[in-house]
């Protein structure tokens, strides 16, 4: 798995966000998992919004199967994403459940207009759908932030 460490995410404002250096340690220092990487790829290919990071990657990788992971915090304001709908069309999406977020998610207007490509079968064969096709994966639910975690000198 390929933990993409964003640049600049365009939705958010850069005031309180930790410089990319410091948030690429913290993600190399988090992925503690051996089959989970942590990258600056979207760095690297000059990328600033996800669906040209996956037409970047589908043509790079053509035929990879991936699966891009969100958390349900993202589905509920995805439809405010460039070209969101041609996302869903692009690659599968394995939208993670976020505490507070599960039912803003599912009743978002991306979670409305896609409720028919929900894809309910067992995860493991998520990748082998054809977009757009996504599941909501419901687990452990955490309520730290991402910035809580920094701010209280998380290092993985």
């Amino acid at each position: 798995m390929w933990w993409l460490v964003s640049p600049q995410n365009p939705l958010k404002s850069t005031i309180g966000m930790a410089p990319f250096d410091e948030r690429m340690r913290y993600a190399i220092a988090g992925a503690t998992h051996p089959r989970i990487r942590a990258t600056d790829l979207e760095s690297r290919l000059g990328t600033r919004y996800t669906v040209d990071t996956i037409d970047r990657l589908l043509a790079r990788y053509p035929s990879t199967r991936f699966v891009w992971l969100m958390g349900a915090d993202n589905l509920a304001q995805v439809d405010r994403w460039r070209r969101w709908r041609t996302l869903f069309s692009r690659v599968v999406i394995a939208v993670i459940d976020r505490p507070g977020h599960t039912y803003s998610a599912l009743a978002s207007p991306a979670g409305h207009a896609l409720a028919q490509r929900r894809y309910k079968g067992p995860l493991r064969q998520l990748a082998y759908q054809q977009p757009p096709a996504w599941a909501f994966v419901f687990g452990f639910r955490d309520w730290t932030s991402a910035t809580a975690l920094r701010q209280n000198g998380w290092h993985g």
